[in-house]
C-alpha cells in the first residue's frame, strides 16, 4: 500500500517539476529567442515610450481619433476582466444597447446613417479586447477625423487603405485596421501637415 503511495506521490511531484517549471520556462525562453517582440507582448513605442500593445484595444473618444468596437471588458478595454457580453441575439438588451451606441454614433457624425452602419461599429468581440476595426468602419469614421482634424477626407481616406491588413496567408481571418497603429499615423500625417 505505502510503495503505491510513495510512488504515487512521486510522479505528482515529478509531473509538477516537469509541467509546471521546466516546460513553462522552456517556452518562454525559446520564445524570447524566436519571437522577441511578441514574448514581450508587441509593444508599439512612439517616441520612445510604450504607448500600448498591437493585441490589446485602447479607448479612444476623442472626435480627432478613429475609435475601437466597444467593449464589454470591465470598464472598457480592461485586461484583468476579458470577456463578451454573452447577450443572444434575441436578448432584449443587446437590441437596446445596440440601438443606444447606433443613436450616440449618429448623433456624433451625423453623416452615418443607421442603416449603413458596420456591425463592428456596434458590437463587442468576444475578448472584449480586440484592437482591430474593420475596413469598413475605418472608412465609415472618416469625415469625422477629418472634420475634427481640418484635413482632407482623401488623405484620411488614403491613411486608412494604408493601414488595411489583409488576411493572413490569403485566407485567414478577414482584413483589419489596427486602431492604435491606425491613430498614431494619423497623429504622425497631421504632425507634418501642421509643419
Amino acid at each position: 500500500m505505502w510503495r503505491h503511495t510513495l510512488v504515487a506521490i512521486r510522479l505528482v511531484l515529478m509531473t509538477a517539476v516537469l509541467l509546471g517549471l521546466v516546460y513553462p520556462l522552456a517556452v518562454t525562453g525559446l520564445a524570447h529567442v524566436i519571437f522577441p517582440r511578441q514574448a514581450k507582448g508587441s509593444l508599439i513605442l512612439a517616441e520612445g515610450r510604450v504607448v500600448g500593445s498591437e493585441l490589446i484595444g485602447q479607448q479612444f473618444t476623442k472626435p480627432e481619433y478613429f475609435h475601437p468596437r466597444p467593449s464589454a471588458a470591465g470598464s472598457g478595454y480592461d485586461p484583468t476582466a476579458s470577456g463578451g457580453s454573452n447577450l443572444g441575439p434575441t436578448s432584449r438588451a443587446l437590441v437596446k444597447r445596440i440601438s443606444a451606441a447606433i443613436l450616440q454614433l449618429t448623433t456624433e457624425d451625423p453623416g452615418l446613417k443607421p442603416g449603413r452602419i458596420p456591425a463592428d461599429m456596434v458590437t463587442t468581440s468576444a475578448s472584449g479586447l480586440d484592437p482591430d476595426i474593420s475596413p469598413a468602419n475605418a472608412y465609415a469614421q472618416v469625415a469625422r477625423v477629418a472634420k475634427a482634424r481640418h484635413m482632407s477626407e482623401d488623405s484620411i481616406r488614403r491613411l486608412v487603405a494604408s493601414s488595411v491588413t489583409d488576411r493572413q496567408f490569403g485566407l485567414l481571418g478577414e482584413p483589419r485596421v489596427n486602431v492604435l497603429h491606425l491613430n498614431l499615423a494619423l497623429d504622425a500625417a497631421d504632425g507634418a501637415n501642421s509643419r
